[in-house]
């Protein structure tokens, strides 16, 4: 893999992870899918 196709995907994956982090601390679509034991704690967390 060249350096390019690496920044790429390094870029793809830390989106990814903003988007989730996001979507929990604003009860988003994926955070209402949990079940509400899950929910409970990740809200504890933030």
């Amino acid at each position: 893999m060249n350096l390019k196709k690496k920044w790429i995907l390094l870029s793809i994956v830390i989106i990814i992870l903003i988007a989730g982090f996001l979507d929990i601390k604003y009860q988003g679509l994926f955070y209402q899918i949990l079940p509400d034991s899950l929910q409970s704690y990740l809200m504890d967390l933030f």
